[in-house]
């Protein structure tokens, strides 16, 4: 590792930990729910199983290879296999964020919800960052047949809810990520305010121009 290389995986260390501290401290995730990753140019780094992402040591956070072995650190979180799929099919994606965040879970339980966008277009700013938010059916934690169920919608799509579980959501930056994972519980808390009442979203002219203004793909 060249000393570039090895200044660039410890800034990413720090920030995994300062971006993880600001989620624990502002209640979008608790106890030793959710995890968080960044890719680097010679594997990734994953929060490890069992912590606190309001009190990690940037120096035990797990290094992977992408063959799923444990390079370095910490054992990983037993969710590894969620991100790794996600970044396999998503090239462009530099970070994911996993959270168990209140409004976002909530939603996720909610029965009869459209599988294809399960939280309706309600905000420009929602659809600039997540764009259709496709509703994965429930696996228990840890089955690997979820790594499947986000291969299948990973490469259209960079932020998935998971039911009664939570938000994974990728970015090109790990600031995108957590960008993106606080648009989205914002959002879901709006849902979750306006069920039962008349509500206007945006309709398909004005997800068009944004589409185009601002080059996004779903």
């Amino acid at each position: 590792m060249n000393i570039s290389t090895h200044s660039e995986e410890n800034r990413q260390r720090e920030n995994i930990v300062a971006k993880s501290r600001s989620l624990y401290d502002r209640g979008l995730t608790a106890g030793s729910s959710g995890n968080v990753s960044v890719r680097l140019d010679d594997g990734w780094l994953l929060t490890p199983t069992n912590a606190c992402l309001g009190d990690l040591d940037p120096a035990r956070l797990a290094k992977m290879d992408w063959e799923g072995k444990l390079l370095s650190g910490d054992p990983p979180s037993k969710e590894a296999f969620l991100h790794r799929s996600m970044y396999e099919e998503r090239g462009m994606a530099g970070a994911i964020v996993h959270l168990h965040s209140t409004y976002s879970a909530a939603v996720s339980c909610i029965g009869g919800l459209d599988a294809e966008s399960c939280i309706p277009p309600l905000t420009a700013y929602f659809v600039m960052k997540i764009g259709k938010l496709p509703l994965i059916p429930y696996y228990r934690p840890g089955d690997p047949l979820l790594g499947q169920a986000i291969r299948s919608l990973a490469t259209k799509h960079s932020a998935l809810l998971l039911s009664n579980h939570g938000p994974v959501v990728s970015g090109s930056t790990l600031e995108a990520a957590v960008y993106a994972s606080e648009e989205l519980e914002e959002t879901a808390k709006l849902f979750l305010l306006l069920r039962n009442t008349p509500t206007n979203c945006l309709n398909s002219d004005q997800i068009a121009e944004l589409k185009s203004v601002f080059k996004l793909e779903f």
